[in-house]
């Protein structure tokens, strides 16, 4: 069960602060704000969240961590046995023994309770759905995104192409028919393993028509959707287009039907078939937003690490829903997490306008009809310009007109909706700010008129001809290279760290907007998408060339030396300040591959997790290693980075962190090592995320050697996590609605379900059933949720049921009681203070 909701919870509040002037002494902490206030576009509601499916977990070690498999083969029938003893013969889905060792099975909350009590059994989660990622079409060279990464040097200087160099692309499969990704598939093609996991009609999302959560694998992973295509083409095309890497070979691993979402133990198993293949690189262009180090799908990648082999993941594209936002897998200890940054230049399909004749770059939302290659419209604009129904919709004098319309204060959707009904024949849409934006109109309503968006720039232009008199506008056929404002910085839909166990992510940045690559034939053979799914495979091709110069590079050392020679980037919300963005928008910063390749310097540990802040300073070694031919020295200095509070709305500002070092320079010896300490503290007002880099610059006119940190300011567990009361429901076959005075009855759908918005995420949400009367708790409603994500937005709620089952039996008819305790991320479970509980009204249970 997934189920839309609207407005369970408070809206949006949108925290504004003072601005500081360029070049401002930063002498204390100043509040900054953006050039603009985001909009709320991608935060219209939540979901409700019911699993299906559980990762059952025990307790012997699998064979990446040294297990053995005739242990695991007694452990798993010992379990089989008791869980048939307990009536828990459940449909087991996969079966793991490499990178987990456990099962996936089909379970209700009140079995997945049982199951937690076995013997031998370490945990229980949920398998959480995984949604195919949406990248936005558009269309700018894959080449201009080479270079500024200087994987173009690589390839045409140092004469690198990740020649015979394994990788694995886990995602909707590859177009191996397409020339430029070899044109077949098996033994001596360049797409030479992989397996289909799921078959072309799986969709593990219930929401959608297209549900249907029976996989039907076969060998075949081709692929239907085009996102994995893209992907293989940005790590390695070889063609038309030019990947990073343009002679890996591929294995590629599909876990996406043709629409839709996979679940989390596909992907488990997907990772174990790239173990055994000998698979050196592994690309995850998928995540699920808000989850901990600690879920399977990132605990699975880090083993696969411990292995050998280089794993790289998407950190997400959930930068509109706000901080912590970074997801599994790419938040894995040991998994690289790529954030992602805008292309210098985008290929656009264009339209003209006159009376000047200019060609005007567009980019076509998604889920609107595709817009038409010839025709021409007059062009309108509306007096409130941004088309919403709060400001007074889209008036009816645009019937028949193509009408401008600016971005902000509702969403996509709503605006095309509302000059759809107006009679409107199609919709431009301009940026309230720098950059190009990839719209989504998917809503209620279904839009069958055109809408497509333009730069600002563009749309305050054609505002400013309609002044003057009439615009009208022409659709073609021809494309056009188009500078893209915000380039180098990062994506709007990047997503935040930090991780919610404070870890240091996203680890590293790459060009994922706007991104021109190769695409299923029969889908026109190329296109263009947005988000980090597209810088993720970038770093994953950057990896194969490292690994085709340097082969004797161990998994183990591959991020750290990425990230010594990224270089950080200015802040997105108003980069002529001078600032740079915040370590947990962009880890390290842009990749720089030519420069790894090329280093003689290497300083460990690549990144520093600094914790909370109320634990006072923080001291930490580090150790600089010098390979070259000479000696070296190096003054140890730091950069700052922007920082930021809050969840759904955010506020940013400054105050440099305390950095100070055990000596102000080192010198080392050719071939050597040396160490030195560093203690970092910070002064920022309680709850802001912040970070910078250490630096090392050597006085033989060599690269600059960084390694970021990152840290809570103040006290961690004084995050609320309740911030409002979870709502008690009962299910009347249309809706969640308030209980009957006749009570549930436990049958069928007639269970005791809780709405439950967590402003952050959790260590562990336990729900116990109580006597109304005495306050006496019975036992537990369902099993703890250990590692439990935040919603994804302010009104977003996760459904938690109880069905009646108590202690092993159906709990009597009678009165009770659910109180939820809820241990916050990182919380001390002696400390009182670090847990919240809230105890719900008495209901009662009259069952026949």
């Amino acid at each position: 069960m997934r189920r839309k909701i609207g407005t369970l919870l408070a809206g949006l509040l949108l925290v504004a602060g003072l601005s500081a002037p360029a070049g401002a002494q930063q002498t204390g902490f100043q509040e900054l704000t953006p050039l603009y206030n985001p909009s709320t576009e991608s935060v219209a509601g939540g979901e409700i969240e019911v699993p299906a499916y559980y990762f059952v977990e025990l307790a012997g070690a699998p064979t990446s961590d040294g297990g053995s498999v005739t242990s695991m083969k007694k452990e798993k029938e010992a379990f089989k046995g008791k869980a048939k003893k307990a009536g828990l013969d459940l449909p087991i889905r996969f079966e793991y023994q490499d990178l987990f060792n456990g099962f996936s099975m089909k379970a209700t909350q009140s079995q997945a309770a049982k199951l937690a009590k076995l013997e031998g059994v370490k945990s229980v989660q949920r398998v959480y759905s995984f949604a195919q990622p949406d990248g936005a079409e558009s269309s700018p060279d894959l080449a201009t995104a080479i270079a500024q990464t200087g994987a173009d040097i690589v390839q045409n200087e140092m004469g690198y192409t990740g020649k015979t160099i394994k990788v694995a692309v886990m995602d909707t499969g590859i177009d191996y028919d397409h020339p430029d990704l070899g044109g077949c598939f098996g033994p001596g093609c360049r797409v030479f393993t992989g397996w289909d996991f799921v078959g072309d009609a799986y969709d593990a999302n219930d929401a959608n028509p297209t549900y249907n959560p029976i996989p039907t694998p076969d060998p075949f992973p081709d692929d239907c959707a085009g996102h994995g295509s893209h992907v293989a083409g940005i790590i390695g095309a070889n063609g038309t287009v030019k990947g990073v890497a343009p002679d890996v070979r591929f294995g590629a691993y599909r876990v996406f039907g043709c629409n839709g979402s996979t679940d989390a133990d596909i992907m488990v198993a997907a990772m174990e078939a790239a173990l055994k293949d000998h698979m050196q690189i592994l690309n995850m262009s998928i995540g699920s937003a808000f989850t901990w180090p600690q879920y399977p799908t990132a605990v699975a990648a880090n083993r696969l690490v411990k292995a050998g082999m280089i794993v790289v993941a998407s950190i997400g594209n959930s930068g509109a829903d706000g901080v912590w936002s970074a997801g599994a897998p790419g938040v894995g200890e040991d998994v690289i997490g790529v954030a992602s940054m805008e292309n210098t230049h985008v290929r656009l399909a264009t339209f003209t306008i006159t009376p000047d004749g200019s060609s005007i770059g567009y980019q076509g939302a998604t889920a609107a009809p595709n817009p038409p290659t010839s025709g021409t419209a007059n062009v309108v604009k509306i007096a409130n310009t941004n088309g919403c129904t709060a400001s007074g919709g889209v008036p009816g004098s645009v019937a028949g007109n193509v009408v401008l319309i600016q971005r902000g204060v509702c969403t996509f959707a709503e605006k095309a909706a509302n000059a759809q009904a107006a009679g409107a024949t199609g919709v431009i849409l301009y940026n309230n700010t720098s950059g190009r934006i990839n719209p989504t109109v998917a809503g209620a309503v279904v839009i069958n008129i055109p809408v497509v968006s333009i730069t600002m720039a563009d749309g305050n232009k054609i505002a400013t001809l309609l002044n003057d008199g009439s615009v009208s506008m022409t659709w073609t056929d021809a494309q056009g290279v188009f500078a893209n404002q915000g380039a180098g910085l990062a994506s709007s839909f990047t997503s935040y760290g930090l991780a919610p166990d404070l870890s240091l992510k996203p680890d590293i940045a790459a060009p994922g907007g706007n991104i021109y690559s190769t695409y299923p034939l029969e889908k026109g053979g190329y296109a263009t998408l947005s988000g980090t799914s597209m810088a993720s495979p970038h770093v994953a091709g950057a990896v194969a060339l490292l690994l085709d110069a340097r082969p004797q590079t161990k998994a183990s050392e591959v991020r750290s030396l990425l990230q010594n020679y990224a270089s950080p980037q200015l802040w997105w919300g108003n980069p002529g300040l001078g600032i740079m963005d915040g370590v947990n928008r962009q880890g390290a910063g842009m990749l720089h591959i030519d420069k790894a390749i090329e280093a003689q310097t290497r300083v460990t540990p690549g990144k520093l997790a600094l914790g909370e802040s109320q634990a006072g300073p923080k001291t930490f070694q580090l150790t600089i290693s010098n390979t070259g031919k000479d000696s070296v020295t190096y003054t140890l200095g730091a950069e700052e980075g922007i920082a930021v509070r809050g969840t759904y709305a955010q506020s940013w500002g400054l105050l440099p962190s305390n950095v100070t070092f055990s000596q102000p320079t080192v010198t080392v010896k050719q071939n050597h090592s040396e160490t030195v300490s560093v203690t970092i503290s910070s002064d920022l007002p309680q709850g802001y995320q912040y970070g910078g880099w250490i630096t090392f610059t050597p006085d033989n006119n060599g690269e600059t050697v960084r390694v970021p940190y990152a840290g809570f300011a103040g006290d961690y567990q004084a995050l609320p996590v309740l911030t409002s009361a979870p709502a008690l429901r009962q299910w009347n076959g249309a809706g969640f609605v308030a209980p009957s005075a006749g009570g549930f009855t436990l049958q069928g759908d007639d269970l005791v379900y809780f709405l439950v918005h967590l402003n952050h995420q959790s260590t562990r949400v336990r729900m116990e059933v109580l006597n109304a009367a005495t306050g006496a708790v019975l036992g537990l409603a369902a099993p703890d949720e250990m590692w439990m994500p935040r919603s994804q937005t302010s009104t977003g709620a996760f459904l938690f049921t109880w069905d009646g089952t108590l202690n092993g039996s159906i709990a009597p008819n009678g009165s009770y009681k659910i109180k939820f305790s809820i241990l916050k991320a990182l919380g001390d479970e002696s400390d009182p203070a670090h847990t919240e509980a809230w105890t719900s009204s008495a209901f009662t249970v009259n069952h026949p």
